[in-house]
């Protein structure tokens, strides 16, 4: 056996790939003798002994949580390889995956890992992702913009496990008792403008004896009122395939960033903010949610909130709507995201990670998982379903062919977090929408450069 192939194996084992047992047996099938094979595991010391469990590592809180709970339970009772074992990381944000990657290059990291899917590509393009088409990975089942977030450079890093769409909630008993009859906000009625939305929450908004705010009608980024909601809303671009450069630039994303910011000035951006960002602080008690509690009268949130509003606010009247629109007339536009299954480089199991992995992404799993916690399933054999649905729901099912996604581009997770930025600093009056923007694109292009020419498939419905 040569010094190379010896490497080789070596490797393959540090890297999780290649157990310590197998690699002792292939080495001796290679003609390495005992003394020899022992001379190498004593000058490569290798990761931590692998456990005897499929590890799968999540951020996700209850409710959600127990619902991955319960599903790892029902796919350890056939799993015919190994069991696997859900491990709760603390809470964090979407892109902060710092955890993993300090566990990947420390080689203790899980055999799978529940990644928010829009940044896969980047997360590939870092190195800490294996590309799964080894595998045999097919991702021809499932919608487009959830296939073109799942690939990287032409090839499947992650398998897509649900979406979701966004839609305006809101408390039918707060905006009765304002004097406004809450039909005026019915689905049927088409979507109102973001003009309506204020003048209607103004009337709800209440200040305690010391002027801090106890009740608000609405608070633009709350929840899922992120810069992509409004930008889509506004009918903004976010990302310029031709000339492989985002564009947080585009007029219409800063007309929607102007929108949101002069609405938190003139309510005191700083009183707003006091209000609404404990709920927003990644691991917050949902039950103690301004809308559970009564307290909010409006939130753009997705289609999950069915399912908390029944566990948290069971005697609340709310309804659902459209995502409100700058000018009548106009057509409103919602967007998707959603979750995936990776595997992470240095997987101690990744046979049966795989089948793991497969299983809570496929049609079992995902059949489960949107049933009870009101996510939509990515795999087109399920869209039909109609036992996933309930009437609240379909609603959002039926508004996910027009959605609009995040750019699945190699720097998502550093556009995302440059957003956010941005973003923050808009809406608590820290500087001009329009400067903002542009420091973000600068930012996010010096890194894009690299990558370029970045193609997403044409048949995704990304903007």
């Amino acid at each position: 056996m040569g010094n190379d192939a010896l490497r080789n194996l070596i490797g393959q084992m540090q890297s999780g790939r290649l157990s310590r047992r197998n690699f002792m047996t292939r080495a001796a099938a290679m003609g390495l003798s005992a003394t020899a094979i022992s001379g190498a595991l004593r000058q490569a010391p290798t990761r931590a002994q692998s456990s005897d469990t499929v590890q799968f590592w999540t951020t996700f809180t209850d409710p959600d949580l127990a619902t991955l709970k319960s599903m790892v339970d029902t796919y350890n009772a056939q799993a015919t390889g190994l069991k696997a074992e859900l491990v709760q990381i603390p809470p964090a944000q979407v892109t902060d995956v710092t955890k993993l990657m300090t566990a990947v290059r420390g080689g203790t990291g899980p055999d799978v890992y529940h990644l928010d899917r829009f940044i896969v590509a980047q997360r590939a393009a870092d190195g800490i992702l294996q590309d799964l088409s080894g595998f045999g990975a097919d991702l021809s089942g499932h919608i487009g913009f959830a296939r073109a977030e799942a690939t990287f450079d032409g090839k499947p890093y992650a398998l897509p496990f649900d979406t979701d769409t966004r839609a305006l909630y809101y408390n039918k008993g707060l905006i009765q008792a304002s004097g406004v009859d809450p039909a005026e906000l019915d689905a049927a009625n088409g979507p109102v403008t973001w003009a309506r939305i204020q003048e209607i929450a103004n009337g709800l908004n209440v200040l305690d004896s010391n002027g801090n705010y106890t009740q608000l009608g609405f608070i633009p980024w709350l929840n899922q009122g992120w810069h992509y909601t409004y930008g889509f809303s506004w009918g903004g671009q976010f990302f310029n395939q031709e000339a492989c450069e985002v564009s947080p630039d585009d007029p219409k994303i800063v007309e929607a960033f102007q929108w949101v910011q002069d609405y938190c000035v003139a309510l005191d951006a700083n009183k707003v903010s006091a209000f609404g960002t404990p709920s927003m602080v990644p691991g917050a008690d949902p039950a103690q949610h301004p809308f559970h509690v009564g307290t909010l009268g409006m939130q753009i949130t997705g289609d999950w909130e069915i399912k908390q509003m029944a566990q948290y606010a069971a005697n609340i009247d709310y309804g659902i709507t459209w995502m409100p629109v700058p000018n009548a007339g106009d057509q409103s536009a919602t967007w998707a995201g959603g979750w995936s299954m990776v595997m992470p480089q240095g997987a101690k199991h990744p046979e049966d990670a795989w089948a793991f992995m497969s299983w809570m992404a496929g049609e079992e799993g995902q059949r489960i998982y949107a049933t009870e916690t009101a996510h939509l399933p990515t795999l087109l054999s399920l869209e039909a379903d109609e036992s996933i649905f309930d009437e609240r729901h379909k609603f959002f099912a039926e508004i996910l062919p027009t959605a609009k996604n995040r750019p699945p581009i190699p720097v998502g997770a550093k556009y995302w977090d440059e957003l956010t930025v941005a973003w923050q600093k808009a809406y608590l009056d820290q500087g001009a929408p329009a400067d903002l923007l542009k420091d973000t694109k600068d930012r996010v292009d010096a890194d894009l450069k690299s990558y370029c020419p970045v193609t997403i498939d044409e048949g995704t419905p990304t903007a």
